[in-house]
């Protein structure tokens, strides 16, 4: 059921939080315009858009990174006004961005109350170390957490951060926690795990605002949700009385008439040959063929060496042996750069710190790997370099006030996208895409699967590394699977099933030629 109500009857609606016809403007760009958003207590509330849509904008108003230009905030039926994060905190609001607050050289316990430490002395600012474990104990214990809190959270993995952040939230007394795509980079039992902790939090009266690019996930822990476009309220939604079709109808303003349009190219030469790589205690013994005109598909458990070997094969890490052969041809590669010489381009897993320099413009990150198809007589052609840029933004719909913005002022779906249009703008022959439609939301992902159609339609070779099944099983013209470190099975399209790749993943069997 969509609730599409006028402002009249949100302002009178009974709200734990209730936003009321917030906008917010930055140079160039409208990023808020008359939004309204009504939280109830105890409840989990899924925020949903496409990139751009104004999530983030609207959450670093709630916790004081931004002020609103207009619009009015009632928490708990008082209006009341965020100009900073301590206003924020003040209120009983807690935010865990997708890149944790933590210190990773300091224990568990002096993440959670660093600033705010037990002292026995004040003046002397002597801390009770025994009352700060004790208090981090009891904190950790309330969320069924099985953790030493003198542990260094440099040694705990992505969800245990995660769950740090939100006993430290706790030690603040939140009342609503913010959850910024929470499961970003968490395997399915973490998943499940956190999902326990927030049925945990929701049982003592905390209410969440859930964001999520996962649309099956919404559905499965949130009690209502608010959609956004383009910086605009579209509607209140009831999750169990929503289909996904008409949320995703919601989102982007239009139906997705194919979540995966995959277009069947006739497949050419062999461009790729990697035969026996090997890397102690990460790879073994791989060998696989990649084709013109296919996507190929590379499926695995975390932890299962897809990531290593992507990153073997484009030179950023190194091998102790195996060859690489391009067009028929051995090629020595050593480093990134004598991969994207020999026509390779990699879409890494982490973009934000991989894929991008940060402090460099929109524009120059694009063209920073086909620099070489720009120049002539040793000269940059700046008018050249501008209009290639420009059509990829146009291409890929990237938000950006400018070209000349800087890449760390974009969101993340912007910034993924930037990295994209970067190896796109290389014209690569080997394109390699891993997690390529991660943290980008499903208007979004049907262009980036139509920009694949079009690569392998011109005759390039896609890898594409997913953990998402539905993407692997929809995209891929061949499937091969992982299983610690080395290749188990290889399915064609038409046999692949997620049982059977799950299967082969897991090493409970091996299908396949």
């Amino acid at each position: 059921m969509v609730d599409n109500s006028n402002t009249t009857k949100i302002e009178k609606a009974d709200g734990f939080l209730r936003l009321v016809g917030i906008s917010k403007s930055f140079p160039g760009v409208k990023a808020l315009n008359d939004v309204h958003l009504n939280v109830r207590e105890g409840e989990v509330h899924g925020l949903v858009g496409e990139n751009g849509a104004g999530k983030s904008t609207l959450m670093k108003i709630l916790s004081g990174a931004y002020v609103k230009d207009e619009g009015e905030i009632y928490w708990r039926g008082k209006k009341v006004e965020i100009n900073k994060p301590k206003d924020s905190e003040d209120l009983g609001i807690a935010i865990i961005y997708q890149e944790f607050n933590l210190v990773p050289q300091l224990s568990i316990s002096e993440n959670i109350w660093l600033g705010r430490e037990p002292l026995i002395n004040k003046t002397l600012h002597l801390i009770d170390w025994a009352e700060m474990h004790k208090k981090s104990h009891e904190l950790l214990e309330e969320l069924n957490l099985d953790f030493d809190p003198k542990r260094p959270v440099a040694g705990l993995g992505v969800a245990s951060q995660q769950m740090v952040e939100i006993a430290k939230a706790l030690s603040l007394n939140a009342k609503l926690l913010i959850m910024d795509e929470p499961t970003s980079a968490l395997s399915k039992n973490e998943i499940d795990q956190l999902f326990s902790v927030i049925q945990t939090l929701k049982k003592k009266g905390v209410s969440i605002i859930y964001i999520s690019h996962h649309l099956d996930e919404v559905f499965e822990i949130c009690d209502r949700g608010t959609v956004l476009r383009d910086g605009n309220y579209v509607a209140t939604i009831d999750p169990k009385h929503t289909s996904k079709d008409e949320l995703i109808q919601l989102m982007v303003g239009r139906t997705l008439d194919q979540q995966y349009p995959k277009v069947k190219a006739i497949r050419g030469k062999e461009i790729l040959r990697v035969e026996n790589l090997n890397r102690e205690g990460v790879l073994k013994d791989i060998s696989f063929s990649a084709y013109a005109g296919e996507v190929l598909g590379i499926s695995g458990l975390v932890g299962a060496g897809r990531t290593e070997l992507v990153k073997a094969i484009f030179g950023a890490d190194p091998i102790d042996s195996g060859k690489i052969f391009i067009n028929g041809k051995e090629i020595n590669i050593s480093s990134p750069q004598s991969a994207i010489k020999a026509g390779m381009g990699l879409l890494p897993e982490d973009r934000k710190y991989e894929g991008l320099v940060l402090l460099l413009s929109v524009k120059q990150n694009v063209s920073m790997a086909s620099l070489d198809k720009l120049m002539r007589h040793g000269m940059l052609q700046l008018n050249a370099e501008k209009l290639k840029v420009k059509d990829f933004i146009d291409k890929l719909r990237i938000l950006t006030p400018s070209i000349e913005k800087k890449a760390q002022d974009l969101s993340g779906g912007n910034q993924q996208k930037v990295v994209l249009a970067k190896w796109l703008a290389s014209q690569s022959q080997i394109l390699i895409f891993d997690e390529p439609t991660r943290g980008i939301d499903v208007g979004a992902k049907v262009e980036v699967y139509n920009l694949m159609n079009e690569l392998v339609q011109n005759g390039v070779a896609v890898i594409m590394v997913s953990s998402e099944m539905p993407e692997l099983l929809g995209m891929s013209d061949r499937i091969l699977v992982m299983h610690q470190g080395q290749l188990v099975s290889e399915f064609k399209c038409e046999e692949a099933t997620q049982e059977k790749i799950l299967s082969a993943a897991m090493g409970v069997n091996n299908y396949g030629e």
